[in-house]
C-alpha cells in the first residue's frame, strides 16, 4: 500500500513514512492510492471479533510495513477493557426508535480522541524505535485532541509534544487536563487567538521543510493518516452491533468540526462498508454544512469564529476537508491544489456550486448536514435526560439535534458520541440545574498547578520556542 499527496506530489510512500511525516511536501494531505475493498466474506468473518481484533484486520488493509504480529500486539495492548473501561470498548447504546449512540469517550481523557490517539502513541513509539529516532510532535487542538495526545505521549521514548491550544477558549475542565501534566516531555502553548490561528501555525511549521527536518517535527492532528483510518474501525464496530446481516444499511450523524471525525466513515464507505447517509452537524461556526447546502466553501477569519457552547468545534477552517474534495473531484490532485493551495488564500472562499460533481456529495458519497445552537444543545441535552434518562455532552447534542431531521425508517441511525458531559460542565448545568457525574481521577483537577506558556498567534515565536526546547 502506497500513499499519495492530495496536491499531486509526484512521491508515493509507505505507512511507516507518513506516519512520521504529517503534511507531505507540497503542503497536501496523504491518502493511500486506492481504498482496499472489504468483501462480504469479510465482513462476515469480522462481525463478532473483539474490537482490537477488528482493529488490527481494518489496519492490516493500509500498513504492510509493520508485521503483521507486530501489528496485531500493537493493537491489542492499545484497545484493553482496563484502558477503556468496556469489554466492548465502544458500546452501542439505544435510545429512541431508529436512533442509537456509539460511546466513544471511555478513553483515558473521555474523549473519542482517544479511539485513535492511544494506537497513535503505540504506533510511533514502536517506529521510533525500530529506527532509532526521535521525533517532536507540534499539534492543534480546539479541546480534545491536546488532552489525548498528551495522555497517549507521556512519558513515551523518544517523544515530545509541543501542543498549541487557543487561549482561554476550553472548558475549564479541558485546559485542566492539559495544564496540569507535569511530565518533562510536554510542553502546552496557549496561542492568543482560535483554533484556526493553531492550526495554521502547525501547517506554516510543517511547510517549512528545513525547519521540519532539523527539529524532527511530526503532527498528531487528524491531518496524520494514522489518526484518521484507526476512526475508521469504530465506524465497522458500530455497524456490527447495529445489524444482524451484511445486506442492512446504517446512518452515521457525526458532530464535526476539523472534519477527521466523518472523514473516516467516508473512508469506511469507501472500503465497502454499507453505510446509507453521513450526517454531518455543526455549531454555529458552520462552514461545513454551508458548504454541504451551497457548494460555497467559506473560512472565517478570527472575528467571525464564534465561541460557543461546543468550543471543539470552534472551527472555521477545516483541515481534513481538502481529502473529501480529492475524492468529490475524481482525484484530481491539480484542482484540489488550485482551490485548496491558491483560491483560498487568495480569497478564503471557492464556489463549486455550478460543478457538476458537487451533487455527488449527497447521490454518490451520501453526505448530508445541518447545524445546531447553544438553544438547541440546552433542548436536546434536557429532553434527552428527561426522556431517556441519558446525559450527553454539548457536542453529542448537536449531533443528535442534526441527526433527528434525517432518520429513516428500517436505517439504524447512530450517533456518534464525542465526550463525557463532565468536559462541559457549565452548560449541562445551565440545562439540568445540576452537575454531571465526574470520574474519581478527576476530582479537583482545575486545582492543580499548571504548566503552560502564553505565545501570540505568530508561527515565528513558536518555532523559536521549540528550538529553544530542543538545542
Amino acid at each position: 500500500m502506497l500513499y499519495l499527496s492530495t496536491r499531486g506530489h509526484p512521491d508515493r510512500k509507505h505507512f511507516c513514512e507518513i506516519l512520521l511525516e504529517g503534511l507531505a511536501p507540497d503542503g497536501g494531505l496523504y491518502l493511500p492510492e486506492q481504498y482496499p475493498q472489504v468483501t462480504p466474506g469479510q465482513l462476515s468473518r469480522w462481525r463478532d471479533l473483539p474490537y482490537a481484533e477488528l482493529a488490527f484486520e481494518v489496519l492490516s488493509l493500509y500498513i504492510d510495513d509493520i508485521p503483521a504480529e507486530d501489528l496485531r500486539a500493537i493493537c491489542l495492548k492499545t484497545y484493553t477493557e482496563d484502558m477503556f473501561g468496556t469489554k466492548a470498548i465502544v458500546p452501542l447504546k439505544p435510545l429512541e426508535d431508529g436512533v442509537w449512540l456509539e460511546a466513544l469517550s471511555n478513553g483515558p481523557t473521555l474523549a473519542f480522541k482517544d479511539m485513535a490517539m492511544q494506537l497513535l502513541g503505540n504506533l510511533l513509539e514502536y517506529e521510533l524505535a525500530r529506527r532509532g529516532e526521535e521525533l517532536n510532535i507540534l499539534g492543534a487542538t480546539s479541546g480534545d485532541t491536546g488532552s489525548a495526545a498528551e495522555y497517549a505521549m507521556k512519558g513515551k521514548k523518544g517523544l515530545r509534544v509541543f501542543m498549541t491550544s487557543p487561549q482561554g477558549r476550553m472548558s475549564p475542565f479541558q485546559q485542566a487536563q492539559m495544564f496540569s501534566l507535569q511530565d518533562a516531555n510536554i510542553h502546552n502553548l496557549a496561542i492568543e487567538g482560535v483554533f484556526d490561528d493553531c492550526q495554521d501555525i502547525v501547517k506554516a511549521v510543517s511547510n517549512d521543510l528545513e525547519f521540519k527536518r532539523k527539529y524532527r517535527i511530526g503532527t498528531v492532528n487528524s491531518i496524520n493518516w494514522a489518526r484518521l483510518v484507526a476512526q475508521a474501525v469504530y465506524y465497522f464496530a458500530g455497524y456490527f452491533q447495529a445489524t444482524s446481516s451484511n445486506t442492512e444499511k446504517v446512518s452515521f450523524t457525526v458532530p464535526s468540526g476539523n472534519f477527521g471525525n466523518i472523514c473516516a466513515g467516508h473512508v469506511a464507505r469507501m472500503m465497502g462498508l454499507p453505510i446509507d447517509k453521513l450526517v454531518l452537524a455543526t455549531n454555529e461556526n458552520d462552514v461545513l454544512d454551508e458548504f454541504f447546502r451551497t457548494g460555497v466553501y467559506r473560512v472565517r477569519g478570527t472575528a467571525d469564529t464564534f465561541e460557543t457552547s461546543s468550543p471543539s468545534m470552534d472551527i472555521s477552517k477545516a483541515s481534513n476537508f481538502e481529502r473529501f474534495m480529492f475524492d468529490l473531484l475524481g482525484r484530481d490532485a491539480g484542482t484540489v491544489k488550485r482551490l485548496f493551495g491558491e483560491e483560498l488564500a487568495k480569497n478564503g472562499r471557492f464556489d463549486q456550486s455550478a460543478d457538476p460533481v458537487f451533487a455527488l456529495a449527497r447521490a454518490r458519497y451520501g453526505f448530508l448536514s445541518g447545524k445546531s445552537t447553544h438553544a438547541d444543545r440546552l433542548m436536546t441535552i434536557r429532553d434527552t435526560h428527561q426522556r431517556f434518562g441519558v446525559t450527553i455532552d454539548t457536542h453529542t447534542a448537536d449531533g443528535l439535534k442534526v441527526a433527528r431531521q434525517f432518520v429513516q425508517p428500517g436505517v439504524p441511525m447512530i450517533v456518534l458520541e464525542t465526550a463525557l458531559p463532565i468536559k462541559f460542565a457549565a452548560t449541562i448545568f445551565e440545562a439540568l440545574g445540576r452537575e454531571p457525574v465526574r470520574p474519581v481521577q478527576f476530582h479537583g483537577i482545575e486545582d492543580l498547578p499548571k504548566r503552560v506558556t502564553v505565545l501570540p498567534a505568530d508561527a515565528v515565536r513558536v518555532k523559536a520556542f521549540v528550538a529553544a526546547h530542543l538545542s
